[in-house]
């Protein structure tokens, strides 16, 4: 699973861690869509209240780069009718107990809980909210260190996996020196003052000859002037758990995470595995698929966190992402399921580098082409250009597109400027579709918790929460229309942007991306209504 880990913690030398019932329907015939050419820069910071919703906000009237989704509510979906749409979340797992998704999730009709039967003959036993294909695997390894374990068969796939290998290990290795200094830094002044919950000013006013804790108070005055104590230990957890995760289990060549699953990855034919607990064996694990879930469906005007981008919508959950990366087979078996039990929009916010059995997950996505399934996936947050480096799984076989259902997303910031693309994002001329909001996302965690989050992996729901929107006021309009709608109604930028984060590497926004728009639900529903006639 590819997403951001955010950590802001900073030190010194260069040291940088990195529904109603039916009434008369609005008529939409003489509204104008949304156009940015003339929207002037924000001026001054944005505010606390529109961070919380920004995505939801309107390019034009708050000159912020959401999609206008309050605004589509305001002013064209009031008193209209519309349908329940399943939207299917392929992650890590999401806690449909939080209470700020109660009612937005699905239940499977034809199945009595608990009763041990499989009752609607699925092949999966008591799955009444969704499946988890993974059981009780919480870590795995790469694909590129699954691909090493095998042995070197000649390829150039073996011999790709190998650099990226020895390019990843040298970068963990390098991230723990950092994290071993600034634990040693940390304890150092918690020892010099006899207390673990120290301030700044405590930190500044430390008189000392010793150069070592003279180098700790130096980095601990850095960090604490930026961020709180609290906030400090926290992110610093955090960055203590993706640097021992990458070493103890996405880059060991000795770690079998599979192994406790009982199935063979290797094998498309069995499908009958994990189990129906889709939050898996620990909530914390399902924080990035809760996040996304509630991206799409949170509870709008409830005053609880932020809102979902759709109302009449439930989710389907579905287990397929490991911390690590995600089996084809898993991914396949999950799109299907999906497909079967009735999503008609799929959210997938993973990828990897190398895939061995893409042609599995190809058939998947065709298949769900075939029942009408619209598949949003996030283009991934390595900064690079996709029509260069590979990124699965796609939609196309070398030059071919394969299916019409498929939509790739890039993030945006919330800074309608140079700064409007995610220093993270991927782009792509002809493999990434549009951009959605992706930075600073709040939305929902476990535990009735809510966080603000950030990655290509919170731009996919946002669109998919939108194409989720249309399906639901517009039923009667195809996957493939959606994504013609989603991709054609977007609003188009003219600027040139700053790209991974890179002040010096400047592209126009429009040769970012198949359209060079950003997602827009505003004008999304007004090219339904006008496609739906």
């Amino acid at each position: 699973m590819n997403y951001i880990k955010s950590f802001s913690i900073v030190v010194v030398s260069g040291l940088i861690l990195t529904g109603c019932g039916p009434t008369k329907s609005v008529s939409f015939t003489q509204i104008n869509p949304i156009n940015a050419e003339t929207v002037p820069l924000k001026n001054g910071k944005i505010s606390d209240a529109e961070l919380l919703r920004w995505s939801h906000l309107d390019i034009v009237k708050d000159t912020i780069p959401g999609m206008s989704v309050d605004r589509a509510y305001n002013e064209l979906l009031k008193n209209k009718p519309s349908q329940k749409v399943i939207v299917a979340v392929i992650d890590s797992g999401s806690d449909i107990e939080h209470e700020d998704l109660k009612g937005r999730v699905w239940t499977n009709a034809k199945e009595i809980a608990g009763n041990g039967i499989d009752d609607d003959k699925n092949g999966y036993v008591d799955d009444i909210h969704g499946w988890n294909f993974l059981g009780d695997v919480i870590h795995e390894n790469l694909e590129l260190t699954r691909i090493l374990k095998k042995g070197d068969d000649g390829s150039e796939t073996f011999k790709n996996a190998q650099k990226k290998m020895d390019e990843k290990k040298q970068e963990a290795l390098g991230n723990k020196q950092q994290l071993d200094f600034i634990l040693a830094a940390d304890k150092g002044i918690a020892e010099h003052l006899k207390k673990e919950n120290y301030t700044l000013e405590e930190v500044k006013s430390i008189l000392t000859t010793n150069p070592t804790l003279g180098n700790y108070k130096m980095v601990m005055m850095q960090v604490l002037a930026t961020t709180s104590r609290e906030e400090f230990v926290k992110e610093l957890d955090e960055f203590k758990d993706y640097i021992y995760d990458q070493l103890n289990y996405n880059l060991n060549l000795e770690y079998d995470g599979r192994k406790i699953l009982g199935d063979n990855a290797e094998d498309i034919s069995k499908t009958s595995y994990g189990n129906n607990q889709v939050w898996g064996p620990n909530k914390k694990y399902a924080m990035h698929g809760t996040h996304v879930a509630g991206i799409i469906a949170q509870v709008r005007g409830n005053n609880l966190g932020g809102d979902g981008v759709a109302t009449n919508v439930e989710i389907m959950a579905v287990r397929a992402v490991p911390n690590g990366d995600e089996y084809d087979k898993d991914i396949a078996l999950a799109i299907r399921y999906a497909a079967d039990n009735g999503a008609k929009v799929i959210n997938g916010s993973f990828g990897k580098g190398f895939s061995p059995h893409k042609e599995w997950v190809y058939d998947a996505i065709k298949y769900a082409a075939s029942k009408d399934v619209l598949f949003v996936h996030a283009a991934g947050n390595d900064a690079e250009d996709l029509n260069e480096v590979e990124s699965y799984p796609n939609d196309r076989i070398g030059e071919t597109e394969i299916a019409t259902n498929y939509i790739k997303v890039g993030a945006l910031n919330y800074e309608y400027g140079s700064k409007l693309v995610a220093d993270f994002s991927n782009y792509g001329k002809t493999d990434v579709d549009v951009f959605a909001p992706g930075v600073k996302i709040y939305a929902t965690i476990p535990n009735n918790q809510f966080k603000f989050e950030q990655g290509t992996s919170m731009a996919a729901p946002n669109v998919a929460g939108v194409a989720a929107l249309i399906r639901s006021y517009y039923p009667k309009l195809t996957a493939a229309q959606v994504k013609q709608i989603l991709k054609e109604s977007g609003v188009a930028i003219s600027k040139t942007v700053i790209v991974g984060g890179d002040a010096s590497n400047k592209i126009p926004f429009n040769e970012l991306s198949v359209t060079g728009k950003i997602v827009n639900a505003y004008n999304a529903l007004l090219m339904a209504d006008k496609m739906s006639k």
